[in-house]
């Protein structure tokens, strides 16, 4: 699979998209030590649009979904129809995420789809983060909890 995907080149309207091994990709050092299952990158690829390669990691393990961040509908839909290609890859889809008003930005998502309402932690477990990505998680939920406030009438003498 890896020369396969060394030369594999889709063109999706005049966009090309190159997949290529992982290890090319910008931020493969960034993201193999934040991964649960390092497993995963012998199955991930490189994804080249224009210049820069950006790691795509499959679903597996703790990971259920993935998502990148791929701007203009024409990017995502190039990149979209690339990585339905490859396996790992489960219902590729792609989604607006721009407030409306502004410029348009879509993501290409693929496994299951995030739930609606979800912790910080829950999140980095569902993309297959490693367990300290997940107590860093908590531990900035955690900071950002308001205290709980007491009535007077609740609180002990001298305080």
């Amino acid at each position: 699979m890896k020369t396969r995907l060394a030369s594999q080149t889709q063109e999706a309207g005049v966009l090309p998209v190159a997949l290529s091994h992982a290890r090319t990709a910008y931020d493969f050092e960034f993201v193999a030590p934040r991964l649960h299952d390092r497993q995963l990158l012998d199955s991930s690829v490189a994804v080249r649009v224009f210049r820069a390669p950006l790691l795509a990691v499959p679903v597996g393990g703790r990971r259920r979904g993935g998502y990148m961040d791929a701007g203009p509908v024409e990017v995502a839909l190039a990149i979209r129809d690339a990585l339905s290609e490859v396996p790992g890859f489960p219902n590729v889809r792609i989604r607006l995420v721009s407030p409306p008003g502004e410029r348009n930005n879509w993501v290409v998502e693929w496994g299951e789809r995030l739930p609606f309402r979800i912790t910080d932690s829950d999140r980095a477990r569902f993309y297959g983060g490693a367990d300290q990505c997940i107590a860093e998680a908590e531990a900035a939920a955690e900071r950002r909890a308001v205290p709980k406030r007491h009535s007077p009438a609740t609180t002990p003498c001298g305080h």
